[in-house]
């Protein structure tokens, strides 16, 4: 049995909306709305869905760069929601981060051994001569030159910017690296090469990674297991090979539909999504998906569908679910 990494239990995550002129009842932005979670140790994890579905709030809290509403965060056996600065630096040295923006994620005043050198400054490890030895390994590792050592982050391209947030992601030696869209403001090629650093990163350093992205391509290419986040909610979550050969959750289905396809007879791209992502300040009664389904009926409007098991660590949150899976000849 694998063993898990990080356990997330009904996580809630609102923003506070400002009342206009102090009338009216207190609302909240709910970016993550009652999220549960297993992560194993050593797996690649990732989370997809469209733009302000809260896959971003959902990583930021895991490292804690944001607080939880409500719900709890378990890392390496231990409760790490709800604890004082204390406790959330200790976390910082096994739970890192790697941020989309290459550019404006480095500060411009550093160089790069500084940058890398920064979170082992912070945490007190070492001295500046081990310091140094450890930051001219990991640019080895991330493929840069220990010639670069002394340059300023403008002088380095896209890419060459993001080896440098992995190397500072690597510097305290962690076990769990949110990969917040790493690759999405790099060039294709360049893509690439990113994510077969991290693959070799992975098995040199046994890392878990929880990996962000719009990409389903690149998901498939790196992931073992995948979750599928639409407003708030889990909609899905299955092993790789299950969730692109048989999606049972029809935004899964029309996230699928939407990847292009390089045939020029291909007229559209059917069973795609209409209309936009309802408002998750209001957010729909019962099924966060009824809006924009074709397959909504009454009881979609009124009762929130709990995640079921439908296939071997095959997880739907949807009422038709067990319908879909029959058709397409899964066990049910």
């Amino acid at each position: 049995m694998p063993k898990a990494l990080l356990e997330i239990n009904d996580l809630k995550v609102y923003y506070p909306v400002k009342k206009l002129f102090g009338f009216g009842e207190k609302r909240y932005v709910k970016a993550v709305d009652g999220v549960s979670l297993s992560i194993n140790e050593g797996e690649a994890f990732g989370l997809v869905g469209e733009s302000g579905c809260g896959k971003s709030t959902l990583g930021h809290t895991i490292v804690g760069l944001l607080d939880a509403m409500e719900g709890e965060i378990v890392f390496d056996g231990q409760p790490i929601t709800g604890k004082g600065k204390k406790r959330n630096l200790e976390l910082s040295k096994k739970n890192q981060i790697i941020f989309q923006d290459p550019y404006s994620s480095l500060d411009p005043r550093f160089t790069v051994g500084r940058c890398i050198a920064e979170p082992l400054v912070v945490h007190g490890e070492g001295n500046r001569e081990s310091r140094k030895q450890r930051v001219l390994q990991l640019m080895r590792d991330v493929g840069l030159n220990e010639e670069q050592y002394t340059k300023f982050p403008h002088e380095f391209s896209g890419g060459q910017r993001q080896r440098i947030g992995v190397a500072r992601a690597l510097a305290l030696d962690p076990k769990l690296i949110v990969c917040d869209e790493p690759v999405s403001a790099l060039d294709v090629s360049i893509q690439a090469q990113i994510l077969n650093l991290m693959q070799e990163l992975q098995k040199k350093y046994n890392l878990t990674y929880v990996f962000i992205s719009h990409n389903l391509s690149v998901v498939n290419y790196l992931c073992d297991r995948v979750a599928v986040m639409y407003l708030g909610n889990i909609v899905e979550l299955a092993p790789k090979t299950a969730l692109f050969a048989a999606p049972m959750h029809p935004y899964t289905q029309a996230l699928l539909n939407a990847i292009p396809v390089p045939d020029p007879d291909r007229k559209s791209m059917e069973g795609t999504l209409t209309g936009d992502v309802p408002s998750p300040l209001d957010p729909p009664s019962g099924c966060c998906f009824h809006t924009r389904c074709s397959l909504c009926t009454e009881i979609c409007r009124q009762e929130k569908p709990p995640r079921r098991e439908l296939a071997p660590d095959h997880f739907v949150a949807c009422h038709h679910a067990q319908n879909v899976a029959e058709a397409q000849g899964a066990p049910a």
